[in-house]
């Protein structure tokens, strides 16, 4: 978790030694050195002793919280998600090293992935207006000024509880990327993924809000995931419609921050490495049993 931190401050420690040495070194070759500025400069290579120690020891400080955070790992992670099923969300196209990192975390949780969708942003408008009216049940979803933002709260809905996913499956065609897993059985929680740039056309935005909005008020944990050095960042994105998040994915603590925000115990919040987040971690909670859901 701190290797760079580790990394950097003993480079750091090892540079201002080789600097003061070198001044150190001018002072003394030079002549007609008073008593004055012989103690000024033995005050000052006091100082820099001192700074490059409290440089060498937060180094071994960080080392030791990489060893520890390794080390617990396994014991944090095991059976914190057990027998959870939970729903993945790309809006945007799949990126990969997110998803492992993602299965990565359920699997060492306990947990396993159910199903996933990525959708394809921006939408086109007309051919998901046109796609509702071939289907008389859902026609009502292709009319109103806020149509599309109630597209996006019906199929956040029916991406957890399952069951009936009329409105994905009429919807497939002109929405839908990729589609891994079943439908059918309702989930314990879901992990968003922004790939896609925020969206600026109306019909788009207001799916993408609505479909926001809906998973954070669905009843199971929802959480906006993305590794370091994301541009841009979905974070402010997710929370503004009131998921929780996760910024630093690629990294164990980060999984593990996931794990705890799925997990039964109500840990909400906003986590990794940005000045916008809460904390690094959240508190982490003994393990519960927990009832999960069911279904075919």
């Amino acid at each position: 978790m701190f290797d760079l931190r580790y990394h950097v401050a003993s480079l750091a420690a090892v540079f201002f030694a080789l600097v003061i040495g070198i001044l150190v070194g001018v002072a003394l070759a030079s002549h007609g050195l008073g008593n004055a500025e012989r103690k000024k400069l033995q005050a000052d290579l006091s100082r820099a002793q001192s700074r490059i120690n409290d440089l060498k020891s937060a180094a071994q400080a960080d080392k030791a919280e990489t060893q520890f955070a390794s080390n617990a790992y396994d014991a944090v992670m095991a059976n914190r998600l057990h027998g959870a099923h939970e729903a993945v969300l790309f809006v945007g196209p799949v990126d990969n090293t997110i998803l492992t990192a993602v299965k990565n975390t359920l699997g060492d949780a306990g947990a396993s992935m159910t199903r996933l969708r990525a959708i394809t942003v921006p939408v086109n408008a007309h051919a998901i207006e046109g796609a509702l009216a071939q289907h008389t049940a859902l026609a009502s979803f292709a009319i109103g000024p806020k149509r599309f933002l109630n597209v996006g709260r019906e199929l956040a809905t029916e991406f957890v509880t399952g069951t009936d996913t009329a409105l994905w499956d009429a919807l497939e065609g002109q929405l839908v990327e990729v589609r891994l897993g079943g439908g059918k059985r309702p989930v314990d929680g879901v992990v968003v993924v922004r790939t896609a740039p925020p969206q600026t056309r109306l019909a788009s935005a207001q799916i993408v809000a609505g479909l926001l909005r809906a998973l954070a008020d669905g009843g199971v944990p929802a959480v906006g995931v993305e590794v370091r050095g994301t541009f841009p960042s979905a974070v402010q994105t997710y929370k503004h419609f009131g998921l929780s998040s996760v910024d630093d994915l690629d990294l164990r603590v980060g999984q593990v921050a996931l794990a705890v925000l799925l997990s039964p115990d109500g840990v909400s919040g906003h986590y990794g490495l940005q000045d916008v987040d809460d904390a690094i971690v959240p508190k982490i909670p003994p393990v519960t049993q927990r009832t999960t859901s069911t279904g075919g």
